[in-house]
C-alpha cells in the first residue's frame, strides 16, 4: 500500500484556516453575546464591577443623561460601525433580519426587542440614567463617535445616534468614510438635518475629540469589556446584543 505524503505547507494552510475560522468563531459568540468554551483557564480574570463602580461613571468625562441616584442605571459600550449595536439600536432592520433570525424585530415578525430604544424610553421619563461608552468593536467607528460627541454639545446625541444607525448610516461608516478624517464634510452633510452641517464639520476637523476616544476606550476596559456592544443594568453585565425581553426582568426588579 502506497503511503499518503501530505506536504509541510498543506498541513500549515490547514492549520492556519482552522485557527482563522476558529478566532473569526469566537469573535461572533462575544459580539452576540454568546459564551467562548474555548478560552484556556489561564485567560484573564473579569473584574468584578460594583454598583459604585457604575455610579462613579458619571464624574468621568463622557456621554450621559440623568445621574447616579435614579434607581436604574444603563450603560452601553458601543461603536457606531458595529453590526451587532445596530441591531441593539433597532433602527436598520434589513440588518437584523440579514444577521439571524434570533435578532428580527417584533413589527417585522419576528420576536427580537431591540434594547436601547426601551432603556431610552425609561430615561426620557425620567425613571433610568444612562452612560454611553465608545469601543471600537468594528473598526469604522471614529468619525462617526466623534460626530456624536459633537452633537452632545448641542443636545443632539440622540437624534445623531438615530441617524448613525440606519442602514445608510452602517453604509456611510463602513464604506465612505471609514475613520477617513478628510471625509468630515461627508458626515456633515449627512447628518446635517440632526444638527447644523456647518458647526458638525469645524467640530469633527477641530480634533478636539481624538484623544477621548482612547480615554473611552480604557474606561470601557476597566469594566470587563470584550466586545461591543455591551450593557449594564446597574451592576449586571449583559454582553451582547441581548433582547430588551432578556434584560426586562432586571429592570423591573431594579424599579421596585
Amino acid at each position: 500500500m502506497r503511503k499518503l505524503f501530505i506536504p509541510a505547507l498543506v498541513v500549515l494552510a490547514i492549520g492556519l484556516a482552522f485557527f482563522s475560522g476558529t478566532l473569526w468563531q469566537k469573535v461572533k459568540n462575544l459580539e452576540k453575546g454568546g459564551s467562548d468554551t474555548t478560552v484556556q483557564p489561564t485567560a484573564k480574570a473579569q473584574p468584578t464591577v460594583s454598583l459604585n463602580t457604575i455610579k462613579d461613571l458619571f464624574s468621568k468625562d463622557l456621554i450621559k443623561f440623568g445621574d447616579e441616584n435614579r434607581k436604574v442605571i444603563f450603560v452601553e459600550i458601543s461603536d457606531p460601525s458595529c453590526p451587532y449595536c445596530h441591531v441593539a439600536a433597532g433602527l436598520n432592520p434589513e440588518l437584523n433580519t440579514q444577521i439571524g433570525p434570533q435578532f428580527k424585530l417584533v413589527k417585522d415578525g419576528g420576536t427580537y426587542v431591540a434594547p436601547v430604544p426601551e432603556m431610552r424610553k425609561l430615561v426620557d421619563s425620567g425613571k433610568a440614567s444612562f452612560v454611553w461608552i465608545y469601543s471600537p468593536g468594528h473598526g469604522n467607528g471614529e468619525m462617526g463617535t466623534k460626530a456624536l460627541y459633537c452633537a452632545n454639545e448641542k443636545g443632539k446625541f440622540w437624534e445623531v445616534q438615530d441617524l448613525l444607525m440606519t442602514a445608510k448610516g452602517y453604509d456611510l461608516l463602513n464604506n465612505t468614510i471609514k475613520n477617513d478624517k478628510t471625509k468630515s464634510g461627508d458626515l456633515a452633510a449627512f447628518l446635517k438635518s440632526a444638527v447644523d452641517s456647518v458647526f458638525l464639520k469645524e467640530c469633527l476637523d477641530s480634533g478636539k475629540y481624538d484623544a477621548r476616544l482612547a480615554k473611552d476606550t480604557e474606561i470601557a476596559a476597566t469594566l470587563g469589556f470584550q466586545g461591543t456592544p455591551d450593557f449594564f443594568v446597574n451592576d449586571k453585565n449583559f454582553a451582547g446584543a441581548y433582547s430588551y425581553t432578556d434584560i426586562k426582568s432586571v429592570v423591573d426588579a431594579a424599579l421596585k
